[in-house]
């Protein structure tokens, strides 16, 4: 079931990063300049209300959090994330190998 899920999710998350990708592609065409969508550009398009009060509940936990670890991460390209996270959930939903050279009947 958990292999089944994370292929699932993985294969999900693939797709999105080939879209943002195609999307940043013709946006940069259309543009003559590059452009990329970043993942906090992601969150306050799909999230708008809740987007802004993540950002107060994590700097009111603990606002080193928020600087070391959050604001970098949605700094980074929504397609690079997308991709790279989706290859890692398929590369760890993959079926066990055989193992060579172990006996199995007895």
């Amino acid at each position: 079931m958990f292999r089944f899920l994370c292929r699932c999710l993985g294969l999900l998350l693939l797709a999105g990063g080939f879209v943002a990708l195609v999307y940043d592609g013709a946006r940069s065409i259309a543009n003559n300049g590059l452009r990329v969508t970043s993942l906090s550009d992601l969150i306050f398009t799909l999230f708008k209300d809740k987007a802004s009060a993540l950002q107060g509940t994590v700097e009111g936990a603990a606002p080193w959090l928020w600087q070391l670890l959050v604001l970098p991460l949605t700094l980074a390209p929504a397609a690079l994330l997308g991709l790279g996270l989706g290859a890692i959930l398929l590369w760890l939903g993959q079926p066990a190998r055989q193992r060579i050279g172990v006996l199995t009947r007895s």
